[in-house]
């Protein structure tokens, strides 16, 4: 719990830094879950654009005490961010896109709150995964479930240092062992890798690179309790951004449980009119051996 409450500080004092840090980064296979099935990706009940499943999508939003969000876009042939299997890791923290689209990443794993693993399942909000064995190791099972509705698993370390601290040799145990771990346990290895805290160097990305992971995502807004923090002041979505969340509960938030916190998350969204896509859709993968 110390750790953890330590991150809530760390993120606060690293919203500056984040922005001017953000220049200096750059923007299908082994991509750390499967691709969404058609199925998936549509909303239940009814066949798509008819009366009845819009009635019955509605009902289904409703009992989470929500209003659906409009429908993402379909994921574009020509991928807006593109991965090469060799040479410097790039950072991003949105997608180049005029899209009305938001992503959002839940990083951690701490929490494993079941009613989640449903609300996702009802709602099918494409969410991407940064887990962290410490987190995570108790029960790996528990994200299957949320892995097979199409949502992929990247990468977070084995155990949650600030990057920037420690050594090379360190950074890669943190980032080799964490890939090794996800690989075996979920099937397929992670394309991404996510700093914790946010703080990371050179050595980070000499490490990420040589463990798999071939660029570092960052964000751009962070869900609280049931607020959003900004990083431009006039505190508005745009299209392409990053949004962080955590796989949090009760005794982190408040008494606050996972589900409302989602859902506090999707109400942001949804009174901005923007839509939730999955982040691997805009992603490029590299090709090739």
């Amino acid at each position: 719990m110390k750790r953890r409450s330590r991150r809530g500080r760390f993120c606060a004092s690293l919203t500056g830094a984040l922005v001017v840090a953000l220049a200096a980064g750059g923007c299908g296979t082994s991509d750390g879950g499967p691709a969404a099935t058609p199925a998936q990706s549509a909303s239940a009940g009814g066949t798509p654009g008819t009366g009845s499943h819009v009635m019955a999508r509605a009902a289904t939003w409703r009992k989470w005490g929500l209003a659906p969000l409009p429908t993402a876009p379909e994921p574009p042939v020509d991928k807006p961010i593109k991965l090469s299997r060799t040479g410097p890791v790039p950072v991003f923290a949105h997608v180049p896109t005029s899209r009305k689209i938001v992503f959002i990443t839940v990083d951690d794993g701490l929490e494993k709150d079941p009613k989640f693993v449903q609300m996702m399942r009802d709602l099918k909000v494409p969410i991407t995964m940064f887990l962290m064995n410490d987190a995570i190791r108790s029960d790996y099972g528990y994200f299957k479930p949320l892995q097979a509705l199409g949502n992929h698993i990247q990468n977070h370390t084995l155990h949650h240092p600030p990057m920037n601290t420690v050594p090379l040799a360190r950074q890669k145990e943190e980032v080799c062992g964490d890939q090794k771990i996800l690989t075996r346990h979920f099937g397929t290895a992670p394309l991404l890798f996510r700093p914790p805290y946010g703080a990371y160097n050179d050595a980070t990305r000499i490490a990420v690179g040589e463990c798999g992971p071939r660029a570092i995502v960052w964000w751009r807004e962070s869900m609280q309790i049931r607020d959003l923090q900004y990083q431009q002041p006039d505190k508005k979505l745009r299209p392409g951004d990053i949004i962080l969340a955590h796989f949090r509960g009760p005794a982190e938030m408040k008494g606050a449980t996972m589900t409302e916190m989602f859902a506090n998350l999707l109400r942001h969204i949804e009174k901005q009119g923007f839509a939730v896509a999955r982040l691997e859709d805009y992603i490029q993968a590299p090709t090739g051996r």
